[in-house]
């Protein structure tokens, strides 16, 4: 059983490093936002204020993709737990675990896609960030109608 819970293992530690790189990309757009909204309040954000509605996309990707890493490290714990279990059960439960493989799987990957996402916003130029900030704004306009 320990040889078969390896590879999970050592998926949930690889899990546990991307959380921590996810974590910090969130960390610093919300001390940002929250940086550029306390300066707009007072008349001082300039130009900063028009990459707002950028940066909450942006922090919307990053919160996506740390939610969807963290059940998919969530679906490999149980994973291990069942491997650990069917060494002790009668019935057989190998479908069970490559279903929730394949789910984790599918998680990673579409966390992945987010966080590319937010780091493709976050290497865009000053003008391109304002200009898709522009496109945001009009765009929740236009839904609020």
């Amino acid at each position: 059983m320990v040889q078969l819970s390896l590879a999970p293992v050592f998926l949930l530690a690889g899990i546990g490093a991307m959380l921590n790189v996810m974590n910090a990309r969130l960390i610093w757009l919300v001390d940002r936002i929250e940086f550029v909204d306390r300066r707009r309040e007072k008349g001082l954000a300039g130009r900063d204020a028009e990459e707002l509605p950028a940066l909450r996309e942006r922090q919307k990707f990053a919160q996506r993709a740390v939610n969807l890493s963290t059940a998919a490290a969530l679906t490999i714990c149980v994973v291990i737990a069942l491997l650990f279990i069917s060494a002790f059960i009668q019935p057989r439960i190998g479908t069970l675990v490559a279903i929730l493989w394949i789910a984790t799987m599918a998680q990673l990957s579409a966390a992945l896609l987010l966080f590319f996402r937010e780091t493709r916003l976050a290497t865009s130029t000053a003008k391109e960030r304002r200009k898709l900030s522009r496109e945001i704004k009009a765009r929740e306009d236009g839904d609020s109608e």
